[in-house]
């Protein structure tokens, strides 16, 4: 096994066309996030991670009932509106919150090499999640952000190799890493201009 972000597919390479997001492709991207929130080793962070799992789900079963007509994300919606459903709909929109969330939280911390991991997620969930959620939830989210592992502990598992090999150094963690969420950040901002564009009214 490589590192993590080795061992995963990466945002970087989601295709993207006019036709919109690679969606099998997004989805492998998706798993491998949820894999990141292993590296937390915090039980608080449960909640987080299996509510992006079950959306994942929820928007692959509907992607397997027709893979060719749901190529793409963009597609997949559409499809689903000219049923008059939004099942799947629904599912993508809290996906792509909850992705938003994990990549400005990361993004932070790229971004200031002095911040905790508590302090930079705190940032981004006032930034993407707290106006969705009601009081319940909230707490849930802080208890798992105080939740959060230091900072230095989270890049050495990130950089580690799991079969015991060198670790990537961290010129080469931040490069990948940027590259990841960057991607990441383009496919959230490419959905959420189709939803202002009217053509994602339930997302």
């Amino acid at each position: 096994m490589a590192p993590y972000l080795e061992s995963v597919k990466s945002f970087a390479d989601v295709p993207i066309t006019d036709a919109g997001v690679d969606t099998a492709a997004f989805l492998e991207a998706a798993d491998g996030l949820v894999g990141l929130f292993d590296l937390f080793q915090s039980a608080a962070f449960a909640v987080v991670q299996n509510d992006i799992k079950g959306n994942i789900t929820g928007v692959r079963n509907r992607f397997l009932t027709d893979p060719e007509a749901n190529k793409t994300l963009e597609l997949l919606v559409e499809n689903e509106r000219k049923e008059g459903k939004a099942t799947a709909t629904e599912k993508l929109k809290w996906l792509l919150r909850g992705l938003s969330f994990t990549c400005k939280g990361l993004q932070h911390t790229q971004a200031d090499a002095e911040i905790e991991l508590s302090k930079a997620f705190a940032k981004s969930y006032k930034e993407t999640l707290e106006r969705f959620h009601n009081f319940i939830m909230k707490g849930v989210f802080a208890l798992a952000l105080n939740g959060c592992p230091h900072r230095a502990a989270f890049y050495t598992k990130l950089a580690a190799d799991s079969t015991g090999g060198p670790s990537v150094t961290s010129e080469r963690l931040n490069e990948d890493l940027n590259k990841w969420l960057d991607a990441l950040s383009t496919i959230v901002a490419r959905m959420e201009s189709f939803r202002q564009k009217g053509r994602l009214s339930k997302l």
